[in-house]
């Protein structure tokens, strides 16, 4: 990678954890396609309601090679939601593990997510992609 990448949070405390692990899943894309230039990540824990204020948003900023950037943005899915309403106590000081938890999931689906794409793009970039023949009428 070209430029150093940015890992920001908001509404969440900086975990040096969380981020060694963002680091690694960067490093980790790169052995799927090496023309990464540069990445910025964002860790987001929107504005706490009290039915879903443990939730974690990720989003992916890649550049590549040739300049096209691939965004991915993953919100928290309703099954997780659901785990939530099913506790039958919330206890305040598992707060902040809780939401550190749910981050490192999050953060690993939205790279998982990076990966798909980025290999969906290195196969349009080497035309090994499929086209299909129109049917002739």
């Amino acid at each position: 990678m070209l430029t150093e990448p940015q890992i920001t949070f908001h509404g969440l405390a900086h975990s040096a954890e969380l981020e060694s692990d963002v680091l690694e899943r960067i490093a980790w894309l790169e052995k799927f396609y090496h023309g990464i230039v540069s990445c910025r990540v964002a860790l987001e824990v929107p504005h706490r309601h009290l039915k879903d204020g443990r939730h974690v948003e990720v989003t992916i900023e890649l550049t590549v090679a040739n300049g096209e950037e691939i965004v991915i943005q993953r919100e928290p899915s309703l099954h997780g939601a659901l785990k939530d309403v099913q506790a039958l106590e919330h206890l305040k000081d598992s707060e902040v593990d809780s939401v550190h938890r749910y981050a490192r999931a999050a953060v690993h689906d939205a790279f998982d997510a990076a990966r798909r794409r980025l290999q969906d793009f290195a196969r349009r970039q080497r035309g090994a992609v499929k086209t299909h023949e129109r049917a002739q009428p």
